[in-house]
Order: structure tokens, then sequence, then C-alpha cells
């Protein structure tokens, strides 16, 4: 199973970006829809992709990391 982030388009409307988990069942991709991330700015969206494929966010550069 895998959660992803999917852009939709729609034909006059801005495109869908869908939050969503798949997994295969024999033969066909099945996907269900977890949250319509539509509404948000872009930059969430980018640092929950990021996060998603296992990279980490900062929310300053200058922001430094105890260890």
């Amino acid at each position: 199973m895998a959660i992803n982030i999917h852009t939709i388009p729609n034909r006059s409307s801005p495109p869908a970006i869908l939050l969503r988990r798949s997994w295969r069942e024999g033969k066909r991709i099945r996907r269900e829809t977890l949250a319509n991330l539509s509404k948000m700015p872009p930059h969430l969206i980018s640092a929950l992709q990021a996060l998603l494929k296992g990279g980490i966010v900062y929310s300053d550069m200058n922001e430094t990391i105890n260890v």
C-alpha cells in the first residue's frame, strides 16, 4: 500500500489535488481518496509530497538540528 498525492485535471476548473492510497488487487490497481488538498497553499502541498517520499522539510533554512 502506498500513499501519494495525485493531481487530477478538470476541464475548465483548476485541477483537483488529492491525497490517495493505492494498492493492488490481482492485476488491478485500486485507489481510495483520503483527502482533497485543492484548497491548501502550494508550498504546503509540496512539503507534504516531500514528506511522503521520505524527505525532511524545514520551515526555515537557518533552523538548526539538535541531535
